[in-house]
Order: C-alpha cells, then sequence, then structure tokens
C-alpha cells in the first residue's frame, strides 16, 4: 500500500488514513499507519497523536520528534485541535443542526461503547454538533450527509451518538441496528475529512482537508437541499 502524504517536515507528518487500515495494531503481520510511516522515515521516530478505527478513512497528523509529540498531545486536551467529519447516515435528524452531549461507557471486552448514565462508574461526556449537508435515498431508505465536529474523542463516540439519535452510520455493523451480526467488513461511511491544529514548532495554524472516498459517500441520490 502506498502511504498518501498530505504534509511533511522536521517535526509533523500528515497523512492520508484508507478504510480497513489500522493507526496502530499489535497483530503480528497486520500493516499499520506506524509501520508504514516507520517505513518511510527509515525506522526514526514516529509517534501517534490521535487515532481513527480501522474502518474509518481520513486525515491524521503523527509527530516525528518527542518534542512535537509533547506539544500536539497537549492541544489535544484543549481547543487547538479541530476535527471535523462527514458521515452518511440512515435517516435524517429532527433538526438540520444540532449539538449532541452523551455520557458513554466502554467495555473493552467487546470493543464497543454504549450510552450511560452521568452516574455510572467510569461514564465519560461526549459532546458533539453536526449539520446536515444534503438527504436522499438509499434503497428506498432515507438518508442524509452530515458535517459533525467532535469536542470530545471518546471510543466510537460519533457511531454511538448517532445510533443513538435514530441516525446510525451507513454500513456500521456495530451501531446500525439493521446490520448488526453482519460478519462482513464493511467500509463505514465516516471520513475525517478535515484537520485543524497549531504547529508544535513554528505556531502556525495548519489545515487539512480530503474528500471523502467510501462506497456510501457515491450514492447518487445524495441531492442539496
Amino acid at each position: 500500500m502506498n502511504l498518501q502524504i498530505l504534509y511533511e517536515d522536521k517535526e509533523v507528518i500528515v497523512c492520508y488514513k484508507p478504510a480497513g487500515v489500522p493507526t496502530q495494531t499489535a497483530r503480528l503481520g497486520e500493516q499499520d499507519m506506524v509501520s508504514l510511516l516507520k517505513n518511510h522515515l527509515k525506522g526514526k521516530y514516529v509517534a501517534v497523536v490521535h487515532r481513527l478505527d480501522q474502518p474509518v478513512e481520513g486525515i491524521l497528523v503523527f509527530a516525528k520528534t518527542a518534542a512535537a509529540a509533547k506539544v500536539l498531545n497537549r492541544e489535544m486536551q484543549g481547543a487547538g485541535f479541530g476535527k471535523f467529519y462527514q458521515a452518511v447516515l440512515w435517516g435524517t435528524p429532527g433538526k438540520r443542526t444540532g449539538t449532541l452531549e452523551n455520557y458513554l461507557i466502554k467495555d473493552g471486552r467487546t470493543n464497543t461503547s454504549r450510552i450511560a448514565s452521568p452516574t455510572e462508574k467510569n461514564a465519560k461526556k461526549a459532546i458533539l454538533s453536526y449539520e446536515v449537508l444534503k438527504t436522499g435515498k438509499d434503497n428506498e431508505k432515507d438518508i442524509s450527509l452530515v458535517k459533525i465536529k467532535l469536542d470530545t474523542g471518546r471510543h466510537h463516540q460519533i457511531r454511538v451518538q448517532m445510533a443513538n439519535l435514530g441516525c446510525p452510520i451507513w454500513g456500521d455493523t456495530k451501531y446500525n441496528p439493521l446490520l448488526l451480526g453482519d460478519k462482513k467488513w464493511r467500509q463505514i461511511a465516516l471520513c475525517a475529512y478535515r484537520l485543524e491544529f497549531v504547529h508544535p514548532k513554528t505556531g502556525k495554524n495548519m489545515v487539512f482537508e480530503v474528500e471523502p472516498q467510501g462506497e456510501g459517500f457515491q450514492i447518487d441520490t445524495l441531492d442539496k437541499i
């Protein structure tokens, strides 16, 4: 697989992660973004700053020095990082724009997360905002293309919160009720299409965008509102 690099300098490297490729894995023989980058950098230092789920496509930034990693990880905890997604939903939210605020709990045994009460042990607040961009039909099923901004970065956050809204993501076999139990691997229609951060060395505002490539984004009936 060819590495798709969007930007590189002495401190950071920004690249596109295809769907199906893990950000980082402990499985022997399985190709991941970290191993691809280490090959590209001839074994030099590379640090994971943030992750995307394996079936999700989109933009990732990695640090090439320990100092850059420290700054970017600190930035991740504040307001410096802007993480924007596009998703195709089965269904259409009742409001064209909105903010979702829930509490989530991760189940490590099943690698899933669920909506929880704020008082439950290990429950973490999850916040995102969305805007409906287009609507259409997929095999007579109402679908919608939405833009999403993450305010928090919880495990499977977008997938869980959209499913809880009644609009699960197209192709999601973990949280779309109509696809539960489907063992076939699918590329879910979720793309981290825009990433914003402050450069750890220069302080410059960095902005990157890609066009979603997944099958769900190519549905012809997604017409403009």
